[in-house]
């Protein structure tokens, strides 16, 4: 989700953060940088474990993912040409990212349903949809509706 967020937000936390291009070899889960027949840990080019970067130019990986210390069964293995920028996403965007994912959990297959409203055996359920309602915005039914106000703080133009 935090590849969306970024996305949404146009920010990928860069702040002065090395972008390296080049070759890069993903092997059981590990990144490497290729210098020939020499592959080197992104660790030795100044990655931190736990710190988030993305990749750019993968077939199978483009994305936000985090560096760890074991295999990350999320990479796949690949070799490709592109650019794998650092990042430093701070904690409350770390936290909302959290949250967006908890109420996607919890309403991400309600919010993407055509319908606004139905009802069957005594059961009835309704969204809101469109303007404002009781003199506060409504600005729909999607996380980036939801967490608009939160969004606004992080959003480049």
């Amino acid at each position: 989700m935090l590849t969306e967020l970024c996305q949404e937000l146009k920010n990928w936390f860069n702040r002065n953060q090395p972008i390296i291009e080049g070759t890069f070899v993903i092997n059981n889960g590990q990144i490497f940088f290729s210098s020939g027949d020499l592959l080197i840990p992104m660790s030795e080019k100044g990655l931190l474990f736990d710190q988030y970067y993305r990749i750019i130019g993968s077939v199978f990986n483009d994305g936000v993912h985090q560096y760890k210390e074991s295999s990350d069964s999320e990479l796949k293995n690949e070799t490709f040409d592109g650019s794998v920028w650092f990042m430093a996403v701070p904690p409350a965007v770390l936290a909302l990212n959290s949250d967006i994912d908890s109420w996607i959990t919890k309403y991400g297959d309600a919010s993407q349903s055509p319908y606004s409203s139905e009802s069957f055996g005594g059961y009835s359920y309704s969204k809101t949809s469109g303007g404002p309602a009781n003199g506060s915005p409504n600005f729909g039914s999607t996380w980036q509706g939801v967490f608009k106000h939160r969004l606004n703080r992080w959003r480049k133009l």
